[in-house]
């Protein structure tokens, strides 16, 4: 009979923020597959747990999920845990998952702590749906690419990012998202925990006073009506048009999607052809 695969998730800094569950599943598993061995046994070791514990860290999960996996076949059971939050997530992991499903073997979530989540209900932002993005590109070109992708969309947006690039990261979004309300939580759960909020501009000035260090979680709020310009507009009109669409079908998809007058918008794309 095959093992199970429990993706368990831990703390992402107060080591009292895992959850009964998990603690139950780390005493009771055969073997701890870990991000990281030395981060992760510092946590068994804080709750008096001892368990085997083999690394799948970096290049070393295509190969390392071989192993996990031939111990998962011969009926053991593994906890994949990454060094906090859950595996598989803007963390390593889904290789592992992804096979053992392939395999047909049992793969069964103990949800917990999340970063993404704590930072939504600490940004003050009226969020009902959101977009979960997770680290930027370092690139600078590649970097504002995919947030002009993202600039028509209508839901909150949520980036990870490293203490290095954050302030660059910011500056790329009041570019490209120009004045919209955001939040910056850096160290979530832990002692120095900080929440700055205001436009993309204000925290960029809020954070020259800070420390910049640890990891960051940023809440941008969405695309907001009537906030794009017609020029804007008219270039996604053109491109749908270029696609075979009528003017009128294109104007009315367009004109709805950025909360334009659809007449003035009809008018504007018969001045530009």
């Amino acid at each position: 009979m095959k093992g199970i695969l429990y993706i368990v998730s831990t703390p992402i800094g107060n080591l009292e923020d895992i959850t009964l569950r998990a603690l139950r599943i780390l005493r009771e598993v055969d073997l701890v597959a870990a991000e990281d061995t030395r981060h992760s046994s510092k946590l068994l070791s804080h709750y008096g747990i001892s368990k085997p514990l083999i690394s799948y860290w970096g290049e070393k999960e295509k190969v390392k999920s071989e192993e996990v996996l031939a111990r998962l076949e011969a009926g053991q059971s593994v906890a994949l845990v990454s060094d906090a939050g859950t595996p598989g997530i803007s963390d390593p992991g889904s290789v592992l998952i992804e096979k053992a499903i392939r395999e047909g073997i049992s793969v069964v979530s103990v949800p917990g702590p999340s970063a993404l989540i704590a930072a939504i209900s600490l940004s003050g932002l009226l969020i009902k749906g959101f977009t979960f993005i997770g680290f930027l590109p370092a690139k600078k070109g590649e970097r504002l690419r995919m947030l002009r992708d993202l600039g028509m969309e209508t839901r909150a947006l949520i980036f990870y990012e490293a203490p290095h690039r954050i302030s660059e990261s910011l500056e790329d979004m009041t570019e490209i998202f120009g004045k919209r309300k955001a939040a910056v939580v850096k160290e979530i759960t832990k002692v120095h925990e900080e929440v700055l909020r205001g436009s993309l501009a204000d925290i960029i000035r809020l954070l020259q006073d800070t420390v910049i260090a640890g990891e960051y979680v940023i809440v941008v709020e969405g695309r907001q009506r009537g906030e794009a310009s017609f020029e804007d507009a008219l270039d996604e009109v053109r491109a749908l048009m270029k696609k075979g669409r009528g003017r009128r079908e294109a104007v009315k998809i367009i004109s709805e999607q950025y909360g334009l007058s659809k007449n003035d918008l009809y008018e504007k794309s018969l001045l530009q052809t």
